[in-house]
């Protein structure tokens, strides 16, 4: 044993010299009023309030990732719906639900950097362009561009108070409004979800007798299979793993093509979308082995 460990066999430690009543001491003599002390508490303000922000932000984006989800379960009643447009007209009365939401983020983030918080409500952007790009597709069987969405995604004041309070604030006159742009990877993101949303259309269209449907959406997913691949490995990380199930969707509906268009005038009509859900089946399990 050496002689710096003692009898009892421990250490001493350093700050052992420095009686415990001393640093007490320093503690109490601390000010709590100082200039360094002021700044602390400022800065724990901060954080505080944008932490409580940012629990805020996800909240309303986990709302719009249900709503939007909703809207979607809604949207693919459309093929077997007897009134078709009544199911659109009520897909809108969801997606404006949806945007309100979108303009509670839009104020949270008034004199704040986006990209701050983008992590926070970047599900419920990718969600609501999935919903929207799907509606639009089965209006106008075209893709909805992002300049579009945009576009409805500028609010203004309605209510009387927003209204009252925002020119008690301000001496100007002009309208107030506040936007929230969804950003290209968002909506990159969101039209690689659509592809999935499209392929179950194709399934079920097709179970509802519909030949066209599955051909039709098959020349539009392949479109968008050849603008993401354009995009390769050179686009964000995120987009390139979605490029996988993209050509996921895309097989299985040119499989259900092919399968018509061979085996259609065989196979009776209402045993058409089980036939397809086996063939998918066996892609998947293929896909898994390899």
């Amino acid at each position: 044993m050496s002689g710096k460990e003692g009898l009892g066999g421990f250490r001493k430690r350093k700050h052992d010299n420095f009686p415990h009543g001393q640093r007490k001491e320093e503690k109490e003599n601390v000010n709590p009023s100082s200039a360094l002390m002021t700044s602390f508490k400022s800065f724990q303000l901060e954080l505080d309030t944008r932490h409580d922000k940012y629990e805020r932000l996800v909240k309303l984006s986990r709302d719009i990732t249900i709503e939007s989800k909703r809207t979607i379960f809604l949207l693919h009643r459309f093929t077997s719906a007897p009134n078709g447009e009544e199911i659109l007209n009520e897909s809108e009365v969801k997606l404006d639900a949806v945007r309100r939401k979108i303009k509670q983020v839009a104020q949270e983030l008034i004199g704040e950097d986006m990209y701050q918080f983008h992590r926070a409500i970047s599900p419920g952007l990718q969600e609501y362009v999935e919903a929207v790009s799907f509606q639009y597709f089965i209006r106008t069987r075209s893709l909805i561009s992002v300049e579009e969405i945009n576009k409805q995604l500028i609010f203004t004041a309605e209510d009387r108070e927003e209204t009252t309070n925002m020119t008690s604030n301000s001496h100007d006159k002009e309208p107030h409004t506040w936007s929230l742009k969804v950003t290209p990877v968002d909506y990159l993101l969101g039209v690689a979800d659509l592809t999935g949303e499209l392929m179950r259309l194709c399934i079920s269209s097709v179970g509802n007798g519909d030949i066209d449907t599955p051909f039709e959406l098959s020349q539009f997913l392949r479109q968008i299979y050849d603008g993401f691949t354009f995009i390769g490995n050179t686009g964000p990380y995120e987009v390139s793993k979605k490029l996988y199930t993209l050509k996921q969707s895309l097989a299985k509906v040119e499989n259900a093509c092919y399968t018509l268009k061979v085996r259609g005038s065989e196979i009776p009509k209402h045993m058409l979308a089980d036939v397809f859900s086996t063939k998918t089946e066996l892609i998947d399990q293929e896909e898994g082995l390899s």
